[in-house]
Parts: C-alpha cells; sequence; structure tokens
C-alpha cells in the first residue's frame, strides 16, 4: 500500500533513496525493487530489524534488480547523520505529525537533499484526521502521538521556506478514512468490533485482489476522503 507515485520520484537504479521514518518499510522494498540504493531510517530498532530482514529475502528471492542495495539506520529526523546531498531521493511519509519541531526536521529533509533531487511529504489530510481527534481522544493523544494536524497549503509553506520548490499534490487512501472513523468511534482498541473486523477484511481483499472497481472508487473519492495528502518538491541546483 504506497502512499506516493514512484514513477513521479524517479527512482530507479542507483538512485541514492532514503526513506525517513520507514516504519515497516512499504515504500522502502518498493525502492529497492525499483534498483534503488536504499536507506530505512526510523528511530524504531525493532521495526528496521524486520526491514532488514526482508532486504536479505529480497535479494535471495531474485526481487533485486543488478546494483540495488538497502540497509537500515536508527537515527533520529532531527540529526540525520548524512553529509548535505547525499540522497537524490528523500521520503517522509507519515511522519511529521508526530514531531514537535517539525521545522527543525523539515531543515534536516532539505539538508540531505542533493541538489536537483526529489523530497516526498506525506502527512494525514486535514478533514479526515479531524473527524478523528473528534471522535476519540484516545486515536492522538498517546505518547509517540500525533500532535498536530495539517493543511495542505500550511505544510506546503514551511517546506518552501526552505528553498524547496513545489512541483505536486495529490491524496491517496480514501477508503482508509472510513475504517478509522469506524475505529475511533466503537475505541481504537476494538479491533474485534463487527464494524471494525468487517471493514478491515474489505481492506484487505482490496489489498490482495486490487479489484478494478475499489481501484476506481478510490481514485474518484481521494479528492473528497483521501486519508493522505503528497506534496513533492524538487530542491534547484
Amino acid at each position: 500500500m504506497l502512499t506516493v507515485d514512484f514513477d513521479r520520484l524517479r527512482v530507479g537504479r542507483g538512485t541514492r533513496f532514503i526513506d525517513v521514518g520507514a516504519g515497516a518499510g512499504r515504500h522502502s522494498y518498493e525502492a529497492l525493487r525499483r534498483g534503488a540504493h536504499v536507506t530505512a531510517f526510523d528511530l524504531d530498532e525493532v521495526e528496521l530489524k524486520g526491514v532488514e530482514d526482508m532486504f536479505g529475502a529480497m535479494a535471495l528471492e531474485g526481487e533485486v534488480p543488478p546494483g540495488g542495495s538497502g540497509q537500515v539506520k536508527v537515527g533520529n529526523i532531527l540529526e540525520m547523520p548524512y553529509e548535505d546531498g547525499s540522497f537524490d531521493v528523500v521520503l517522509a511519509s507519515e511522519i511529521l505529525e508526530h514531531v514537535p519541531e517539525d521545522v527543525q526536521a523539515i531543515s534536516e529533509l532539505e539538508r540531505i537533499l542533493a541538489p536537483g533531487g526529489v523530497l516526498a511529504v506525506t502527512v494525514p489530510r486535514w478533514m479526515p484526521e479531524a473527524v478523528c481527534w473528534k471522535l476519540s481522544d484516545e486515536y492522538h493523544a498517546n505518547e509517540g502521538g500525533h500532535i498536530r494536524i495539517y493543511k495542505a497549503d500550511e505544510l506546503r509553506a514551511k517546506l518552501e521556506a526552505t528553498g524547496l520548490r513545489f512541483t505536486h499534490q495529490h491524496h491517496a487512501h480514501a477508503l482508509h478514512a472510513p475504517y478509522w472513523w469506524i475505529k475511533c468511534a466503537v475505541g481504537v482498541d476494538r479491533d474485534q468490533h463487527p464494524l471494525v473486523r468487517g471493514y478491515h477484511q474489505l481492506l484487505v481483499w482490496d489489498m490482495m485482489k486490487a479489484p478494478r472497481t475499489t481501484r476506481w472508487a478510490e481514485k474518484a473519492l481521494n479528492p473528497v476522503l483521501g486519508k493522505s495528502v503528497a506534496l513533492y518538491f524538487q530542491k534547484p541546483f
């Protein structure tokens, strides 16, 4: 389940790609399948161990094109241990809403991006996220939870203030917004609630089968209900 458009990121063989806040690695795996030199960067050492194991499994199964490589790095987005301009593509997906010092984090993302490189940032979209906050404090008021709701133009302004040039914006995961509204309404920990379980089964079926009907429905609904907003920028030469 990808939130960003990898063709728009221009990820290919030899691309120096970093997935900041990689989590379980879904975007890192796609970059590796395209032959990039991938760094999965996150605070969570346990999550990254799983990503490292999957990198190894992908190599054994022949899923990594010649020249592609994957490594993991535990670290903090506020102080990334890389020289200026180290990466051709920088991705920060669903991470900035967790970071109190978001301006400092954005400065680091811009710093490690090479001139001419592409940065993609995704965050929860304002309207679906505001509904979740209204329905449930549990959803966001916890350690490591969401501390702010971004409006797209606000986030864009913070990124452009670093000198980055905005190039594109889109929304994603419209079918996931109702799932989170249901969870917030019945209790975020009640995974076995019939409504939650039923909708989750629908999402799993959709991800596994990718039927044309739901692909079309999500594409049509994304501008209105998309759970995430993705913004793309280029660093001037």
